[in-house]
Protein backbone atom coordinates (compact mmCIF):
# COMPACT_ATOMS: atom_id res chain seq x y z
CA UNK A 1 0.00 0.00 0.00
CA UNK A 2 3.02 2.45 1.21
CA UNK A 3 4.53 1.77 -2.89
CA UNK A 4 0.97 2.72 -4.27
CA UNK A 5 0.70 6.19 -2.67
CA UNK A 6 4.09 7.06 -3.49
CA UNK A 7 3.82 9.57 -5.78
CA UNK A 8 6.82 8.71 -7.79
CA UNK A 9 5.21 5.94 -8.92
CA UNK A 10 3.88 5.13 -12.48
CA UNK A 11 0.23 5.86 -11.26
CA UNK A 12 0.81 9.25 -10.02
CA UNK A 13 3.30 9.94 -12.90
CA UNK A 14 0.55 8.76 -15.43
CA UNK A 15 -1.80 10.66 -13.92
CA UNK A 16 0.31 13.62 -13.97
CA UNK A 17 1.15 13.53 -17.48
CA UNK A 18 -2.58 13.47 -18.37
CA UNK A 19 -3.39 16.95 -16.12
CA UNK A 20 -0.08 18.19 -17.86
CA UNK A 21 -1.48 17.07 -20.71
CA UNK A 22 -5.71 19.08 -20.36
CA UNK A 23 -3.32 21.84 -18.58
CA UNK A 24 -1.71 22.60 -22.59
CA UNK A 25 -4.57 22.14 -24.38
CA UNK A 26 -6.37 24.34 -22.63
CA UNK A 27 -3.40 26.84 -22.70
CA UNK A 28 -3.45 26.37 -26.58
CA UNK A 29 -6.73 26.65 -27.25
CA UNK A 30 -6.76 30.21 -25.37
CA UNK A 31 -3.68 31.33 -27.04
CA UNK A 32 -5.31 30.33 -30.32
CA UNK A 33 -8.52 32.83 -29.72
CA UNK A 34 -6.72 35.70 -31.26
CA UNK A 35 -6.09 33.70 -34.49
CA UNK A 36 -3.16 35.57 -35.46
CA UNK A 37 -1.27 33.57 -32.55
CA UNK A 38 -2.51 30.22 -33.13
CA UNK A 39 0.87 29.36 -35.19
CA UNK A 40 2.51 30.55 -31.98
CA UNK A 41 0.64 28.80 -30.06
CA UNK A 42 1.30 25.24 -32.08
CA UNK A 43 4.97 25.81 -31.82
CA UNK A 44 4.90 26.45 -28.00
CA UNK A 45 2.82 22.86 -27.82
CA UNK A 46 5.40 21.57 -29.74
CA UNK A 47 7.97 22.31 -27.66
CA UNK A 48 6.30 21.80 -24.52
CA UNK A 49 5.27 18.32 -25.46
CA UNK A 50 8.57 17.51 -26.00
CA UNK A 51 10.92 18.65 -23.32
CA UNK A 52 8.29 18.03 -20.69
CA UNK A 53 5.52 15.93 -21.34
CA UNK A 54 8.26 13.42 -23.52
CA UNK A 55 11.38 14.10 -21.44
CA UNK A 56 10.34 15.50 -18.09
CA UNK A 57 12.99 18.21 -18.29
CA UNK A 58 11.00 21.38 -16.70
CA UNK A 59 7.44 22.67 -16.00
CA UNK A 60 4.54 22.90 -18.37
CA UNK A 61 3.81 26.58 -17.69
CA UNK A 62 7.16 28.03 -17.74
CA UNK A 63 8.17 26.07 -20.31
CA UNK A 64 5.00 26.88 -22.57
CA UNK A 65 5.84 30.38 -22.06
CA UNK A 66 9.44 30.38 -22.63
CA UNK A 67 8.48 28.68 -25.94
CA UNK A 68 5.67 31.33 -26.63
CA UNK A 69 8.00 34.28 -26.27
CA UNK A 70 11.03 33.09 -27.93
CA UNK A 71 9.41 31.63 -31.15
CA UNK A 72 6.53 34.46 -31.34
CA UNK A 73 7.47 37.10 -34.50
CA UNK A 74 8.84 33.28 -36.45
CA UNK A 75 5.97 31.43 -35.98
CA UNK A 76 3.22 34.42 -35.91
CA UNK A 77 4.91 35.44 -39.69
CA UNK A 78 4.80 31.79 -40.58
CA UNK A 79 0.82 31.12 -39.83
CA UNK A 80 -0.33 34.16 -41.29
CA UNK A 81 1.46 33.05 -44.35
CA UNK A 82 0.16 29.79 -44.14
CA UNK A 83 -3.19 31.03 -43.46
CA UNK A 84 -3.22 33.87 -46.51
CA UNK A 85 -2.76 30.19 -48.44
CA UNK A 86 -5.25 28.46 -47.06
CA UNK A 87 -7.76 31.25 -47.77
CA UNK A 88 -7.32 31.73 -51.23
CA UNK A 89 -7.66 28.21 -51.79
CA UNK A 90 -11.16 28.09 -49.60
CA UNK A 91 -12.33 31.46 -51.83
CA UNK A 92 -11.02 29.81 -54.91
CA UNK A 93 -11.87 27.07 -54.76
CA UNK A 94 -15.85 27.91 -53.39
CA UNK A 95 -16.32 30.21 -56.56
CA UNK A 96 -14.59 27.33 -58.88
CA UNK A 97 -17.17 25.05 -56.99
CA UNK A 98 -20.73 27.42 -57.63
CA UNK A 99 -19.04 27.74 -61.39
CA UNK A 100 -19.37 23.42 -61.69
CA UNK A 101 -23.00 24.12 -60.12
CA UNK A 102 -24.04 25.83 -63.10
CA UNK A 103 -22.59 23.51 -65.31
CA UNK A 104 -19.66 25.39 -66.42
CA UNK A 105 -16.39 23.55 -67.68
CA UNK A 106 -14.35 25.84 -66.02
CA UNK A 107 -15.79 25.18 -62.82
CA UNK A 108 -14.30 21.70 -62.46
CA UNK A 109 -10.72 22.98 -61.71
CA UNK A 110 -12.06 23.26 -58.10
CA UNK A 111 -10.58 19.99 -57.31
CA UNK A 112 -7.35 21.61 -58.06
CA UNK A 113 -7.81 24.10 -55.23
CA UNK A 114 -9.10 21.18 -52.72
CA UNK A 115 -5.68 19.17 -53.24
CA UNK A 116 -3.95 22.49 -53.10
CA UNK A 117 -5.34 23.13 -49.64
CA UNK A 118 -4.57 19.42 -48.57
CA UNK A 119 -1.05 19.64 -49.71
CA UNK A 120 -0.67 23.33 -47.17
CA UNK A 121 -1.80 21.26 -44.73
CA UNK A 122 0.35 18.49 -45.06
CA UNK A 123 3.10 21.28 -45.45
CA UNK A 124 2.28 23.41 -42.13
CA UNK A 125 1.87 20.19 -40.38
CA UNK A 126 5.84 20.37 -40.08
CA UNK A 127 6.47 24.57 -39.62
CA UNK A 128 5.63 24.45 -36.40
CA UNK A 129 7.21 21.89 -34.45
CA UNK A 130 10.47 22.61 -37.37
CA UNK A 131 10.52 26.18 -35.88
CA UNK A 132 10.16 24.55 -32.06
CA UNK A 133 13.29 22.31 -32.64
CA UNK A 134 15.44 23.98 -34.79
CA UNK A 135 16.62 27.89 -35.56
CA UNK A 136 16.72 29.08 -38.95
CA UNK A 137 15.45 31.55 -41.67
CA UNK A 138 12.26 31.80 -42.86
CA UNK A 139 13.22 31.01 -46.40
CA UNK A 140 15.34 27.34 -45.10
CA UNK A 141 12.32 26.51 -42.32
CA UNK A 142 9.77 26.91 -45.14
CA UNK A 143 12.22 24.96 -47.76
CA UNK A 144 13.42 22.32 -45.41
CA UNK A 145 9.97 21.69 -44.41
CA UNK A 146 8.69 21.21 -48.14
CA UNK A 147 11.16 18.50 -48.49
CA UNK A 148 11.25 16.96 -45.07
CA UNK A 149 6.95 16.36 -45.92
CA UNK A 150 7.61 15.01 -49.46
CA UNK A 151 10.67 13.20 -48.47
CA UNK A 152 8.26 11.65 -45.64
CA UNK A 153 5.36 11.38 -47.49
CA UNK A 154 4.13 7.82 -45.59
CA UNK A 155 3.64 9.78 -42.33
CA UNK A 156 2.95 12.94 -43.84
CA UNK A 157 -0.29 11.56 -44.84
CA UNK A 158 -0.67 9.69 -41.75
CA UNK A 159 -0.96 12.50 -39.63
CA UNK A 160 -2.70 14.54 -41.27
CA UNK A 161 -5.67 11.52 -41.72
CA UNK A 162 -5.43 11.91 -38.26
CA UNK A 163 -5.20 15.68 -37.66
CA UNK A 164 -8.91 15.06 -39.51
CA UNK A 165 -10.43 12.80 -37.59
CA UNK A 166 -9.33 14.82 -34.52
CA UNK A 167 -11.18 17.80 -36.47
CA UNK A 168 -14.09 15.80 -36.84
CA UNK A 169 -14.38 14.75 -32.89
CA UNK A 170 -13.73 18.52 -31.77
CA UNK A 171 -16.82 19.27 -33.90
CA UNK A 172 -19.04 16.52 -32.71
CA UNK A 173 -17.74 16.38 -28.96
CA UNK A 174 -16.09 20.49 -28.52
CA UNK A 175 -15.39 19.25 -24.69
CA UNK A 176 -12.41 16.77 -25.84
CA UNK A 177 -10.91 20.38 -26.68
CA UNK A 178 -9.46 19.58 -23.18
CA UNK A 179 -7.31 17.07 -24.25
CA UNK A 180 -7.04 16.65 -27.65
CA UNK A 181 -4.50 19.21 -29.06
CA UNK A 182 -1.97 18.01 -26.99
CA UNK A 183 -2.53 14.38 -27.62
CA UNK A 184 -2.56 15.20 -31.07
CA UNK A 185 0.87 16.51 -30.90
CA UNK A 186 2.25 13.89 -28.50
CA UNK A 187 1.17 11.46 -31.54
CA UNK A 188 2.86 14.02 -33.76
CA UNK A 189 6.28 14.15 -31.38
CA UNK A 190 6.69 10.52 -31.65
CA UNK A 191 6.59 10.65 -35.32
CA UNK A 192 8.15 13.61 -35.46
CA UNK A 193 11.31 13.18 -33.64
CA UNK A 194 11.43 10.16 -35.61
CA UNK A 195 12.34 12.17 -38.64
CA UNK A 196 13.79 15.09 -37.77
CA UNK A 197 16.40 12.76 -36.28
CA UNK A 198 17.46 11.61 -39.83
CA UNK A 199 18.78 15.41 -40.93
CA UNK A 200 20.59 15.84 -37.63
CA UNK A 201 24.27 15.68 -36.44
CA UNK A 202 25.72 13.08 -34.76
CA UNK A 203 26.95 15.65 -32.58
CA UNK A 204 23.27 17.38 -31.64
CA UNK A 205 21.46 13.91 -31.41
CA UNK A 206 24.42 13.28 -28.64
CA UNK A 207 23.97 16.51 -27.17
CA UNK A 208 20.60 16.10 -26.54
CA UNK A 209 20.25 12.28 -25.33
CA UNK A 210 22.89 13.97 -22.96
CA UNK A 211 21.10 16.55 -21.41
CA UNK A 212 17.81 14.23 -21.34
CA UNK A 213 20.00 11.48 -19.48
CA UNK A 214 21.57 14.21 -16.81
CA UNK A 215 18.00 15.65 -15.94
CA UNK A 216 16.37 12.28 -15.58
CA UNK A 217 19.64 11.48 -13.18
Amino acid sequence: MGEFFNLDNKFFQAINKVVDCCGLSILWVICSIPIVTAGTATTALYYTINKVIRHGRGYVWSEYWHAFRTNFKQSAIAWLIVLLALALMVSDGYIMYQYAMQGETIGSIYIMFVVLFVLICMWANYIFPYIARFENTMKRIFKNTAVIAVANLPWTILMIVIFALCCVAVYLFPVVLIILPALYMLFVNLIMERIFSKYMSEEDKAEEEERNREYHN
